[in-house]
């Protein structure tokens, strides 16, 4: 195949022939309904790429470097170092780019080794397809999918590519994500008459991201990746979730500290123009200032933190697919969950099965058996309960058409046939199914007028049923002509109703300890579920969970948004909710205040999964509600779900660090260089000294992603508060130039210093303050009673002791730093031994009086 089949990169898709008849269209991709061989697949993945339709490809490594070396203030601070290379200074030029180098390398080398942990993180839990190669049905990777390949298909996946249907059977598609609407659209494998006036019209033809939500298909791939119709809208489609509020605070904190930055540095320029001081090299201090006082790290810190806090969540058997979610998960105060396999064991099996009076059946049964084999949807638990309760033989039936399950109807009709009798067996919500009969078979097989009084018992007997911790369906059937050859909602009509048949799904030995924990973390548990009351309330009562208010469907379908906002937050249980109502309890929730986490593993979970803060879902679940989640568990339990958002406040106390360091004593120095210009008749530091404690400072923060956090910490949601940062800011700063300006009485009037001597005293102590800083700051108890992680200490003292050490080596000189008599260093201990304990007793009184209410 020398050129590019139809429907691949280079063709519209509005010129792909949907009414071509298949034979051609084969013919056209060169395919076979076998599929491709595997040398066939590994050339077509070298031509086509990855079927990767909305993952951005990483920059490469030289791009990222440029993206750093592209910052207004580094490019500023190259020219002017050039300016002052053409005029003699060439060491001083050397220095300012070898320092920026390597502080750039710095953050691309710490960058890539997250983003590259972060990628093989969503790797595993990435998304898998059946599809046949050499004519044997095996699983691959989706981004290994290539045009000509044949897919099969089932209820729950996620159509893999553009595909044209080969085969199909009660195949329904939710296509929403392409067209906005929310009703399944059937899909057949017939030759088109003509071509449908849009693509997504195609019946005959299946779309990249939409789900399969009934039936089966067999379908042959025709484009993959970036051509495919959500590869063009990929775009579009990522940029649709608006910031949430940890990105908007670390972007706050950018801009704040960028305003502080310009104004310090057109302070120091014009305070140095008036005192007629060298206007080269003024611009070069007030430059490397701005440097020094940029978080030019935070977001290598932030992503590193968040990665690494990804690698630890991925050891607790929790994936993050998106990492800023760590931060909601951190966040989260409320967590809404169904009860089937979080709070159950998940084994459902039958317990029974009765008639309208009570009795046992086998006719029920077998009435049920029949609609959960002829079904061709996704099977619930609920169905391979009853066809592994015991088999049975139905050989002599065959099917003749389906109504496929939606949560709006809550039930499942298949229509059948045995060569005398055509039957419609319907399945079901026992209310819905009661409601829709009109007689009720008796245990001699008599069938009975269904009145009010009748129907009111039958009632009574679901609700004894649920009280007793039974999940129920409700069975009936409808005899038709053998000339009905279709089924539709409106034949769900007129029904006998056969029976009950009753499921028991034990609750989980630790689902109690589970939520106990979550709450002793303020996370509270809600139960969102589809069966009714009497059931939940059963588990609730087994499981120790105290239920404090109770709303069901259809108490939610007259309640107006506001209404809704105003009853959601005192109940915790929710029951026979369907998906649209579970978003709708979501958006109520969110819309009061709170941070809220959904654990949903169905098909019609997408949703819900969306609308949360944090969407989490199960490594077993859908395709649709893995692709959809924030987070995938491998281990479906809530005690994963606590260790979990134990590491996301973990991860967001250890970001806080960062900015509190860099928005204190970092601060705080920088604000002291600016004030020192004013009466000194030199600058203060050297823009190379600024510039190499600044590397310096950079290298003692590598250490921050991986420090401990207190317990303490850890039992309240964390929350990013931009206002709480500014504030210690105001606090820390002034605090931090104070020990500054007390150096500086030190340097000039005790010890007489030079220029050099003054600038070397202040290098060394700035440096010391602020590196220190953070073994104080880092936590709110004493110290030394709150060791942080061996790295931070080591890199924290290291570059402290580094700072020392400098003047007695050769780069000493080239530097302009000289040796200090020892009394300074005297001095010196004496004065970083203060700070400290100043700044522990400003923490102090900031956490345990009256000023914590404020910040």
């Amino acid at each position: 195949m020398t050129q590019p089949p139809a429907g691949l990169p280079g063709t519209t898709l509005q010129s792909l022939p949907w009414n071509l008849p298949l034979h051609e269209l084969l013919g056209e991709i060169a395919a076979t309904p076998d599929g491709l061989s595997d040398k066939e697949a590994k050339r077509r993945l070298a031509v086509y790429g990855p079927n990767n339709a909305m993952v951005r490809r990483r920059r490469p490594l030289w791009r990222q470097i440029l993206d750093r070396l592209a910052n207004p203030l580094i490019l500023i601070l190259l020219f002017a170092s050039g300016l002052s290379a053409w005029t003699g200074e060439v060491t001083s030029f050397v220095i300012i780019v070898v320092i920026i180098l390597l502080s750039v390398a710095l953050d691309v080398v710490q960058q890539r080794r997250a983003e590259t942990t972060v990628d093989a993180l969503r790797r595993s839990v990435g998304l898998k397809t059946q599809v046949l190669r050499d004519g044997v049905c095996r699983e691959i990777d989706l981004d290994q999918l290539v045009p000509g390949d044949v897919v099969e298909l089932r209820a729950g996946d996620i159509v893999p590519g553009d595909c044209r249907l080969l085969s199909a059977r009660d195949c329904f598609v939710n296509q929403a994500m392409l067209t906005g609407e929310a009703y399944p659209v059937k899909k057949q494998a017939n030759d088109l008459a003509a071509p449908a006036d849009e693509a997504s019209g195609a019946a005959n033809f299946l779309f990249m991201g939409t789900s399969v939500i009934s039936g089966t298909a067999q379908a042959v791939v025709c484009r993959t990746g970036r051509a495919t119709e959500l590869g063009g809208l990929a775009g579009e489609l990522a940029s649709q979730r608006p910031p949430d509020a940890f990105a908007n605070g670390i972007r706050q904190f950018g801009f704040l500290m960028l305003r502080l930055t310009i104004f310090l540095v057109l302070f120091v320029v014009v305070t140095n123009v008036v005192f007629h001081r060298p206007w080269l090299e003024s611009l070069l201090f007030a430059l490397a200032l701005a440097v020094g006082l940029t978080p030019e790290l935070l977001p290598m810190v932030v992503t590193v933190t968040l990665a690494n806090g990804a690698s630890r969540l991925a050891r607790r058997h929790v994936i993050v697919k998106r990492l800023a979610a760590i931060h909601d998960l951190g966040a989260m105060d409320v967590l809404c969950t169904d009860k089937t396999g979080t709070l159950t064991e998940s084994r459902i099996s039958v317990a029974g099965h009765v008639d309208a009076g009570g009795d046992p059946s086998e006719s029920v049964y077998f009435l049920a058996y029949l609609n959960s084999f002829f079904g061709s949807g996704i099977k619930s638990p609920l169905d391979e309960a009853i066809l592994s309760h015991r088999q049975l033989d139905v050989t002599a039936w065959h099917k003749i058409d389906e109504v496929p399950f939606d949560f709006e109807r809550r039930r499942v009709s298949v229509l059948i046939d045995n060569g005398s009798t055509r039957l419609l067996v319907v399945k079901g919500a026992p209310e819905d199914i009661i409601h829709l009969s009109v007689e009720y078979e008796t245990a001699d097989g008599v069938r009975r007028a269904l009145d009010d009084g009748e129907r009111q018992k039958l009632l009574q007997l679901f609700e004894r049923l649920g009280e007793q911790g039974y999940r129920v369906l409700g069975v009936a059937s409808r005899s038709l002509a053998q000339s009905h050859d279709s089924a539709v909602v409106s034949d769900e009509a007129k029904l006998t109703f056969s029976g009950f048949v009753t499921f028991m799904d034990p609750p989980k030995r630790d689902a109690a300890s589970a939520i106990k924990a979550l709450a002793a973390i303020g996370v509270e548990v809600k139960i969102l579920t589809g069966d009714n009351e009497q059931v939940a309330r059963h588990l609730c009562n087994e499981i120790g969970m105290k239920v404090k208010g109770v709303l069901t469907g259809p108490d939610l379908v007259p309640m107006t948004p506001e209404a809704l906002r105003a009853r959601v937050a005192p109940v915790n249980l929710f029951c026979r909710v369907s998906p649209q109502q579970k978003e709708r309890i979501l958006l109520a929730l969110k819309h009061t205040g709170r941070v809220v986490g959904f654990l949903g593993d169905g098909i019609n979970d997408a949703s819900a999964l969306h609308a949360a803060d944090v969407g989490i879902s199960v490594d077993s679940a859908a395709d649709v509600a893995k692709e959809a989640a924030d987070l995938v568990l491998l281990e479906h339990d809530l005690a994963v779900v606590h260790d979990g958002v134990i590491e996301g406040r973990r991860t967001v106390e250890n970001v806080t660090k960062y900015i509190l360091m860099g928005a204190s004593s970092n601060f705080g120095n920088m604000f002291s260089m600016a004030g020192a210009a004013l009466f000194l008749p030199y600058l203060p530091m050297l823009p190379t000294q600024v510039l190499l404690n600044n590397l310096l400072y950079d290298v003692s923060e590598v250490g921050v992603p991986f420090d401990h956090v207190d317990a303490e910490a850890l039992r309240r949601p964390v929350r990013w508060n931009i206002k709480f940062i500014e504030r210690v800011m105001l606090v820390l700063g002034p605090v931090s130039s104070l020990f500054d300006f007390l150096t500086f009485f030190a340097l000039l009037w005790l010890f007489g210093a030079s220029e050099p001597m003054f600038q070397t005293g202040w290098f060394i102590e700035s440096l010391a303050t602020q590196s220190l800083v953070i073994l104080v700051i880092r936590t709110r108890k004493v110290p030394w009673r709150s060791l942080p992680h061996p790295l931070l200490t080591v890199l924290t003292i290291g570059v402290v002791l580094v700072g020392l050490l400098i003047p007695l080596t050769p780069l000493g000189p080239v530097f302009g730093l000289v040796v200090l008599p020892p009394g300074y260093f005297l001095f010196l201990g004496g004065a970083v031994t203060a700070y400290l304990l100043l700044v522990e007793g400003v923490k102090r009184f900031l956490y345990r009086s009256r000023w914590r209410a404020v910040l």
